[in-house]
This record gives C-alpha cells, sequence and structure tokens, in this order.
C-alpha cells in the first residue's frame, strides 16, 4: 500500500497550456507535457504516444464543437497529479444545447522526466442523459 500528501495549489503552466491548445484547436507545443510514449485513458479510450493523443482529441473536437476547459481544483503529490474542473462544450450547430460536464484527471508523471505525464487517466461527462 502506498501514502502520498498532496498539496493544494495553482493549476501549473503546462496543464493550462495543455488545455488552451485544445480549446484553440491548435493543437501545438501544449502536448509537449507528455512524453512521447505517453498513454492517455479517457473515457474508453486507450491510446499511446502523445502524437495519437494530440491526432485523438483533435479528431474528436473536430466533431462539430468547441470546448472550454476551466479548473477548478489542483492538487499536486509529486509523481501523481490531480485536477477537477468543467468543459464548457458548445457546439457547432446552434440548435443543440451548450453542455458543461465535469471533469476529473490524474496525470501520473514519469520518473525520468518528472515534468512530464507518463500516463492519463481522464473522465468527463457524461454530456447528456
Amino acid at each position: 500500500m502506498d501514502t502520498m500528501s498532496f498539496t493544494k495549489k495553482d493549476p501549473p503552466k503546462w496543464l493550462l497550456h495543455f488545455w488552451k491548445e485544445i480549446d484553440d484547436k491548435t493543437f501545438g507545443d501544449g502536448f509537449d507535457c507528455f512524453v512521447e510514449d505517453a498513454t492517455c485513458n479517457l473515457g474508453i479510450a486507450d491510446w499511446k504516444g502523445r502524437e495519437t493523443i494530440r491526432e485523438n482529441l483533435r479528431a474528436f473536437i473536430d466533431t462539430g464543437f468547441t470546448a472550454l476547459h476551466d479548473v477548478t481544483e489542483y492538487w499536486d503529490g509529486g509523481s501523481l497529479k490531480v485536477f477537477r474542473g468543467t468543459v464548457t462544450m458548445t457546439p457547432d450547430d446552434r440548435a443543440h444545447p451548450v453542455v458543461k460536464p465535469v471533469m476529473t484527471h490524474f496525470f501520473y508523471m514519469d520518473e525520468a522526466e518528472p515534468k512530464k505525464v507518463r500516463h492519463w487517466y481522464g473522465s468527463v461527462g457524461p454530456v447528456a442523459f
């Protein structure tokens, strides 16, 4: 069994930059927070590699909406970073409603490069009932 202490902090620049890349639909160097062979389990996704994560998120956002991520709470446990927030999802088709699902994400940092993410577990939603 492991024990870990967490400190509530302001969200780090790397995390805000990552979300901004998605929100702005630029998908650029904000993804450099991941090691090259990072893994992402976001909902049912099981993506391997930084470029696969980037391209799959781009494809998801390109399904017809704009996202705006808001980090409500960020906790730093050293090798594990946890945050919760909301994402406002505005459909391109204004006939559909704007939704604001809750997010919870766990970022396990890389042992060799502790400033980079090795494994991302995320949960968003539900977006509708």
